[in-house]
């Protein structure tokens, strides 16, 4: 297990991390999730020994590793651009942390080998950086940081630099490579989706401050605050006296015929997004709200913008000033 306790860390008036107490479990995939700025890349560092804190202390595996250098610490990091080195080969680069830690040729070309075919690269051993695709590129970084065998598997927006398929393609393939390892592994990102599709946990930060951390269901279901219900996913604002109901666009209950309780909403815009719709409406009294329904369950009398319809939340969370109402 890592864990921090109180851990903060300033680059000159700046605090990057503000008193961070938070556990990552052994054998887990944690996605640590939030905005540019947030803290989460120097949480990783400090982690990882790029950085030392200013104060509060980590400790791995029952280990405190506070003021331990990168060095003496064991853990595998790969950052978003790869960093792969262009004048070595794919072979090469695996095997570059095992040939400066003096592992024997037939040892290291065995590891370079089997790791290869973990990241589903065989074959691509003497091929150049620049001869491989971006995602290829990421692989690589992935397999080097894996070849010592670490303990902990760091990720820094792994594969923000990709096109969105190739992302897509990486994140289920990233899910199968843990799986198969187990590596306690922290990955950074501030792609609320990437965070649910592959983690086991999730750490939701905000200017250098952990705000909420469980499982995704914990987290998505049950957010301790509007910050991390609407980082998680666009939700509909309600005021409901002196509190504020945030409604997801797919929580509400719609029929083109009035229903008790219902609010009358005026389509704008239509949006088809293949297996959803969405529906961009006008309350009464002019709330402007999103709704997404099932493609094949869609309304089949409201079909174009000045339709009714009629809607009512079927399930909110609600906030006052300081906490959930």
């Amino acid at each position: 297990m890592i864990a921090l306790d109180t851990v903060t860390k300033r680059f000159g008036e700046s605090v990057a991390v503000d008193r961070v107490s938070v556990a990552f479990a052994s054998g887990a995939l944690t996605a640590i999730l939030g905005p540019s700025g947030c803290g989460k890349t120097t949480l990783l560092r400090l982690i990882g020994g790029y950085e030392l804190p200013d104060r509060g202390r980590i400790v791995i595996d029952g280990v405190d590793v506070t003021d331990r250098p990168l060095r003496a610490r064991n853990v595998g990091f790969v950052f978003q651009h790869g960093a792969l080195f262009p004048h070595l080969t794919v072979a090469q680069n695996v095997g570059f942390g095992l040939s400066v830690r003096g592992v024997s040729r037939a040892e290291r070309a065995a590891r370079v080998t089997e790791l290869l075919a973990i990241v589903q690269l065989e074959g691509y051993g003497d091929r150049r950086p620049h001869e491989l695709s971006g995602g290829q590129r990421q692989r690589v970084a992935l397999a080097r940081a894996l070849a010592s065998a670490p303990p902990i598997l760091l990720l820094d927006e792994p594969f923000a630099a990709l096109d969105v398929p190739v992302r897509r393609e990486l994140r289920a393939w990233l899910r199968t490579l843990h799986e198969r390892t187990h590596v306690t592994t922290l990955l950074v990102t501030h792609d609320a989706d990437e965070a649910m599709e592959v983690a086991d946990a999730v750490v939701v930060m905000r200017d250098g401050a952990v705000e909420q951390a469980g499982t995704p269901a914990d987290v998505y279901d049950a957010p301790v605050n509007p910050f991390v219900l609407g980082f998680l996913g666009p939700a509909n604002a309600i005021a409901n006296g002196t509190a504020t109901a945030f409604v997801r666009p797919h929580e509400f209950r719609i029929s083109v015929l009035p229903f008790e309780g219902a609010y009358r909403a005026t389509i704008d815009r239509i949006v088809p997004l293949g297996a959803r719709t969405r529906y961009e409406c006008v309350l009464d009294g002019g709330l402007e709200v999103v709704i997404e329904i099932a493609t094949v369950v869609g309304p089949t009398a409201a079909r174009a913008p000045g339709d009714v319809l009629y809607v009512s939340p079927s399930h909110a969370r609600s906030f006052v000033s300081g906490g959930v109402a």
